[in-house]
């Protein structure tokens, strides 16, 4: 059966729509995501290059916005679970970071969409956490990192502890993709369910109710928004510190 456009657009949050402002590209593999995550990179270009332009010692607008988030991650995040080590990874936590968040905002926007609901999207973000944490230990431990993957074990069970070290790597990046699709998805299920009701019952108080709950759902989707962003973030930064220094 051929899905209507409009009627897959109602449920944006949770399925990829090949329609965008009247384009069908999904032929090329652009999709309503794949829009969004482009969206969410040029609006993180625009909002810190102006940013970074503001001159003084005293932040202002946009800047005196960004900073506190920033430096919450410097200090909150990364020194504490990564240690000195880690402000040379500083960027690219600050990116991934403002990056998940404004995916997530966008997906409240009204016609927007959520890239983070799509596990594909998740997967690669993890991958790209996963990558970063290999490069980030054997930059700073060598050889030794992939030596010492392994504890000190008898000979007999070397083998046994390999496979399970190495379903622990895998499991993390899987572990960081899993928890932020589903927390995405599951405040956009529960807001369809309470929409629904209104179509199921077609009475009055039923929609007043439907109403004053979706509101509430949003509300709180924009907390979830920022704690996902945060979780994602912070765990990358957990992992990383294990890398970094295997020996605690």
């Amino acid at each position: 059966m051929e899905h209507n456009p409009d009627q897959v657009d109602i449920i944006h949050h949770l399925v990829d729509s090949p329609v965008f402002l009247g384009m069908d590209l999904s032929r090329y593999g652009i999709t309503k995501h794949v829009w969004f995550l482009w969206i969410a990179a040029v609006i993180l270009i625009l909002l810190l290059t102006s940013a970074s332009r503001q001159k003084g010692d005293v932040p202002r607008g946009l800047r005196n916005l960004l900073e506190p988030l920033l430096f919450f991650i410097r200090d909150q995040v990364v020194l504490p679970n990564m240690g000195e080590d880690g402000l040379r990874y500083l960027p690219f936590m600050w990116t991934l970071f403002l990056f998940i968040l404004v995916c997530n905002m966008l997906g409240l926007v009204p016609g927007g969409s959520t890239a983070t609901a799509n596990v594909s999207v998740t997967a690669a973000l993890a991958i790209v956490s996963f990558v970063m944490i290999q490069f980030s230990g054997l930059r700073k431990n060598g050889i030794h990192y992939v030596t010492g993957l392994v504890p000190p074990v008898p000979l007999a069970l070397w083998p046994l502890m390999l496979v399970v070290e190495l379903i622990g790597l895998v499991a993390k990046p899987f572990a960081l993709a899993i928890r932020l699709w589903a927390n995405m998805n599951a405040g956009h299920i529960v807001l369809l369910v309470l929409l629904g009701f209104i179509f199921t019952f077609k009475s009055w108080p039923v929609v007043g109710i439907s109403v004053v709950g979706s509101v509430a759902i949003m509300m709180l989707e924009l907390f979830v928004a920022l704690l996902q962003a945060y979780v994602f973030t912070f765990l990358t930064a957990v992992f990383m510190g294990i890398a970094l220094h295997p020996e605690h």
